[in-house]
């Protein structure tokens, strides 16, 4: 007599139930399959697995690019006319996705360890391809507005390169456990050997990844040089606003040995600070002179250009996002600043004996100042009464007519053409300069000078190349970092390199050894327990279909007409692929 028990005795599996239950919405256990995941769901497993590694990128490159934040709200603003922070949309979008896209993707790797099936909700499905289309879109923007920063990741791994080589092998090892599942638990075939392959190949990619690295900061401490002196570009402009007397002072008190400044010259012969070519973005001309706010700056006079405000801006764009941290002292004396004369400045360097390095843009054709600007600039020089060997002139033209001033430039020349102009250092961007470039110029005495460096990485990066000076917009970020971020001797690396290698290998093996042992000695203690209907059931289990379904209902009635006991069970919902038999009743 066969005693009748309930054919499902659920155990309550919370975290998979949590699991499937968010990335698939399938919260009930019979919603759950262990079949083989279909291949519209693996190409979305592909797609969300692309939308993580773009967004990677992308997010690293935001990182990096913190250095040149305000050069990008500029390069936006001389496309749409309007000064905005660009950045906080960007920083706050990237965030979010990031975050919902690292999720998504470790549910789904939590569904593959569980031999669950892959089942993206289709609320999931939409906020995927949104976030990739945010992201493909802002990637072409960003080329289109900003394309030269993309070098800045190049650089940027010079710094970065040793950690992420260590962060790399980490979740490449951590992901062995996943492959060695899905090689070892599944008949072998094409797909899962190209698998292992690719695994083996990157990994094998990142153990000799440390090959291409150039890393300055990879040195011997002796060996290091003083640190770069730092030029407060503009002053100290996340203090105070740019190319005015309170951030040169600011730039001084915060450890500039020199400052650097942008020239303009007026209508009557006035030298003037300015960085723009109008006066829009930095003043309120278009309330004062709303009529001439698109009009050059260089077409205002002295008593005009004096008259304008150019501390309101600060406040009201907080470009830096600084203002809340000064003093209420500091806020209204910024409310009343106004443009900064090139004579104003000069005053200032040699009351601190500082240096200065001059930007002179050389006025139009059409000013009434286009053959005397020249003459203008040297007569103010000799009226702040700053010594000639305290100025550094960057323009290249009538370079001959200057003998007494320090001469630079802003172009990478060779070093013949640098010794053939007279020119004793170079002004140059970040960018256009490499590692093996600046060994050259310092090799034939020719003194380097790199902007914009506002990032003690960046400014590690440089300490340890040897360049001699920085201009900088944050002098008071780098006076606080006396010694490099980092800074590891070639012995110390080499063995941190292999060691990690050998970790990883070691660990990587020893997983798959475990995985392919423990499911051997699975198998065959599985075997001993079947029956030949078991055993072909098993063989399909992952293959549901109508004839599979008739298979398990005649093995349960096959089983009851055999007289099956109250003290057998037979699970009809297999663990790990194999239907089992246990005892206490027929269950599943």
């Amino acid at each position: 007599m066969v005693k009748h028990q309930p054919l499902q005795v659920y155990e309550k599996q919370v975290l998979l139930s949590l699991v499937t239950g968010i990335y698939g919405c399938r919260w009930k256990r019979y919603q759950r399959s262990q079949d083989e995941s279909s291949k519209w769901e693996c190409a979305w497993f592909t797609i969300l697995s692309s939308s993580f590694l773009l967004l990677l990128f992308w997010a690293y490159f935001w990182l990096v690019a913190q250095n040149d934040f305000n050069d990008f709200n500029w390069s936006v603003y001389n496309h749409s006319g309007e000064w905005r922070d660009e950045t906080i949309p960007i920083l706050t979008s990237t965030t979010v996705g990031f975050i919902y896209i690292t999720f998504l993707l470790i549910l789904a790797l939590f569904h593959i360890s569980l031999g669950q099936q892959l089942n993206l909700y289709w609320v999931h499905k939409i906020g995927v391809l949104a976030t990739l289309l945010t992201i493909v879109s802002g990637l072409v923007s960003v080329d289109d507005i900003w394309g030269d920063e993309w070098e800045i990741i190049l650089i940027s791994l010079q710094f970065t390169a040793p950690f992420l080589h260590i962060g790399g092998l980490v979740t490449v090892t951590a992901m062995s456990w996943l492959v060695a599942g899905y090689v070892v638990r599944k008949e072998r075939n094409n797909f899962q050997v190209m698998v292992m392959a690719i695994y083996i190949l990157v990994l094998l990619a990142l153990c000799l990844a440390p090959l291409t690295f150039t890393c300055p900061c990879i040195m011997d401490r002796h060996v290091l040089k003083p640190p770069p002196v730092i030029i407060g570009r503009r002053g100290a402009p996340m203090l105070a606003p740019e190319n005015t007397v309170m951030s040169f002072t600011r730039a001084l008190q915060h450890g500039a040995s020199s400052l650097e400044a942008d020239v303009t010259i007026s209508m009557d012969g006035v030298p003037f600070l300015m960085r723009d070519h109008t006066l829009r973005r930095t003043t309120d001309v278009s309330k004062v002179f709303p009529s001439r706010e698109h009009e050059d700056a260089s077409f205002f006079n002295w008593t005009e250009i004096h008259s304008l405000n150019a501390g309101h801006w600060f406040l009201e764009s907080d470009p830096y996002w600084t203002v809340k941290s000064l003093s209420a002292k500091d806020r209204s004396r910024i409310g009343n600043l106004t443009i900064c004369s090139l004579v104003e400045m000069l005053r200032l360097a040699a009351r601190a004996n500082s240096s200065v390095l001059l930007n002179i843009r050389k006025p139009a054709a059409e000013h009434p100042r286009f053959r005397s600007w020249f003459m203008d600039t040297l007569w103010t020089l000799q009226k702040a009464g700053i010594s000639q060997k305290k100025v550094t002139w960057a323009p290249d033209t009538d370079r001959g007519r200057v003998r007494g001033l320090l001469q630079t430039t802003n172009e990478k020349l060779s070093v013949e053409e640098i010794r053939h102009r007279g020119i004793t250092s170079l002004t140059i961007h970040y960018r256009k300069i490499s590692y093996k470039d600046i060994q050259i110029y310092l090799a034939n005495n020719v003194s380097v000078t790199v902007y914009p460096v506002n990032e003690p990485w960046l400014f590690s990066i440089l300490w340890c190349s040897g360049v001699t000076s920085v201009s900088s917009d944050a002098p008071q970020v780098l006076r606080k970092v006396p010694y490099p971020v980092w800074l590891m001797s070639h012995s110390a690396y080499n063995f941190i390199w292999i060691s990690s290698d050998l970790v990883s290998i070691a660990v990587v093996m020893g997983i798959f050894f475990f995985q392919n042992y423990h499911m051997i000695r699975w198998r065959i203690s599985g075997m001993q327990n079947y029956n030949p209907e078991q055993i072909m059931l098993s063989a399909v289990v992952r293959r549901p279909s109508r004839d599979v379904n008739v298979m398990k209902e005649k093995l349960i009635f096959s089983e009851l007409n055999n007289g099956l006991g109250s003290t057998e069970e037979l699970s009809l919902y297999p663990e790990n692929g194999h239907v089992r038999y246990s005892h206490g009743g027929l269950s599943c």
